[in-house]
């Protein structure tokens, strides 16, 4: 395990670090705030059937080929880019300015959940319960108390990020991982022994042909993509940390593995609690701050279920924060050659200056850009602009720039490795994941709406 230097640290996971770095990147609120609702809003069942087959397809190809970029580079999404193919060096400035807008409203929904778990822990749990959508309205348009709640999110980031990869990333994900899957586990077996909570299971699990759309797949696609922290420069980052021996094949199955059970749990953990009380499963991105509120004040000890709930979402908001800023830092250290410190110490102000405007677009400010507040605007533009183009680009330079034959001989370790799945990912990284990623970014674009297909 390298250790990191003051000027340029380029520190190197263990392999157990780097598991839970990296299922921490991915386990985050895409798992267990956005899963559970798109689930709710786009049919139950048949969304989670889609999103496993594009997670074995897209979702595989697309991690290992981000974990191979980073480690054979052993640099930031921009170095790494330039390094393979010079001309697609934008390719990895996209990737930088996807994770630093995203982490700009992540950090507002984190400051949320800080609230929320506060709100349990000094014995708030009956006013959220009896009146949840009006204490959730009240307190996102308020000017000034998200901002603050959100100012203490990231001085968390900061704390843990300033350490560094080994004893700050590595650290808190070691700690943080575990814990968090220990209390989803008990939420969602809490959830599905309430009376009535079976129907959930049902909704859930069981896929209904009738509620198939492309809409249904376009929201499956773009889920595994935010899921898995794909076209963001996250895995690519995290890939430069890894050494020569870590088997990528099988990091590239672990990861989706543990993303996709902290998903399936978190459906559980929801799902079965809102039908168990006859809320509304298409309730939508307000689902945990305003639906389970009421649940768990219906129920027996809910606000000791409340916390633990919000205090797991709290940690794998962090983990997810942490990934996203560590993108950017690592590109001020690797090509600006910044101390570690000054870079995250720099990047919290600039990230904490930009939330504001985001944060008052929920209330007093009320501008709107292309028809969409400033918090939604950065979001679209992230999400279902530059995320897909980012991974399209990815698949386009392995595929036809780099060459499968080099990234696989990366894969193999020159043939020190194994890499069973050799050709199903040559495949799928040169011919369906491209296709798959476009059919993508014309849909979330609206170019699809514009060219008259449903």
């Amino acid at each position: 395990m390298k250790a990191e230097s003051s000027k340029g640290p380029r520190g190197t996971f263990s392999n157990f670090g780097f598991l839970m770095a990296s299922v921490g990147s991915a386990v985050g609120l895409g798992n267990l705030w956005k899963f559970p609702y798109l689930t709710g809003t786009n049919g139950g069942g048949i969304f989670v059937l889609i999103y496993l087959c594009i997670l074995l397809t897209v979702g595989f190809a697309c991690i290992l080929g981000e974990m191979t970029i980073g480690r054979f580079t052993k640099l930031n999404p921009i170095g790494a880019y330039r390094k393979i193919a010079k001309k697609y060096t934008f390719a990895g400035v996209i990737g930088v300015v996807v994770a630093f807008l995203i982490v700009t409203y992540y950090n507002i929904i984190g400051g949320w959940i800080l609230k929320y778990f506060f709100s349990y822990v000094i014995g708030q749990s009956k006013v959220l319960s009896t009146n949840s959508e009006a204490f959730f309205g009240e307190f996102i348009t308020s000017p000034l108390e998200p901002i603050i709640w959100t100012l203490v999110f990231i001085l968390i980031n900061l704390f843990i990020l300033k350490a560094g990869v080994i004893r700050g990333i590595e650290r808190a994900a070691k700690f943080m991982m575990p814990l968090l899957f220990i209390l989803l586990i008990v939420t969602a077996i809490r959830s599905v022994t309430l009376p009535g909570a079976m129907d959930g299971v049902r909704f859930f699990l069981k896929p209904d042909l009738s509620e198939l759309s492309m809409s249904t797949v376009s929201a499956a696609l773009g889920q595994v993509f935010f899921s898995l922290s794909l076209g963001m420069g996250i895995t690519i980052t995290y890939g430069s940390y890894l050494s020569d021996t870590a088997n990528l094949e099988k990091n590239a199955v672990m990861v989706p593995l543990f993303d996709t059970a902290a998903a399936i749990l978190s459906g559980f953990a929801i799902l079965p609690a809102v039908f168990a009380f006859g809320f509304d499963p298409s309730e939508g991105p307000g689902l945990i701050f305003v639906t389970l509120p009421s649940v768990f004040g219906s129920m027996p000890g809910g606000f000791l279920f409340g916390a633990l709930f919000f205090l797991l979402v709290l940690f794998a908001a962090i983990t997810s924060s942490l990934s996203l800023l560590e993108v950017p830092t690592s590109y001020l250290i690797d090509n600006r050659n910044w101390d570690r410190k000054k870079a995250v110490y720099v990047l919290s102000i600039i990230i904490f200056l930009i939330s504001i405007p985001e944060s008052l677009s929920n209330g007093v400010w009320q501008t709107k850009f292309f028809g969409m507040a400033f918090f939604d605007f950065v979001g679209y533009i992230a999400e279902a602009v530059l995320m897909p183009l980012c991974g399209l680009m990815m698949c386009i330079v392995i595929g036809y720039v780099w060459g499968t034959d080099k990234a696989a001989a990366e894969i193999k370790n020159n043939g020190l490795m194994p890499f069973k799945s050799e050709m199903y990912w040559k495949i799928l990284i040169k011919y369906i994941a491209p296709v798959l990623i476009f059919g993508i970014w014309l849909n979330s674009t609206g170019l699809l709406d514009l060219l008259g297909i449903k």
